[in-house]
């Protein structure tokens, strides 16, 4: 049960830091949305979609 969770917080990661590269915004913002998720795995990605993007 713990691989798959883990499985799917990498997926998910992965998934938004793909669409951070692919966003219009400022290489600044994409670095630190990036760094945001890759040191905040599971609210990384909350936080991103609730307030990173439009």
């Amino acid at each position: 049960m713990g691989r798959l969770l883990s499985l799917l917080i990498l997926v998910l990661d992965v998934i938004v830091i793909v669409d951070i590269v692919k966003s219009n915004k400022d290489n600044e913002k994409k670095i630190l949305w990036v760094i945001a998720v890759v040191l905040l795995p599971v609210l990384g990605p909350v936080l991103y979609y609730a307030i990173g993007r439009k």
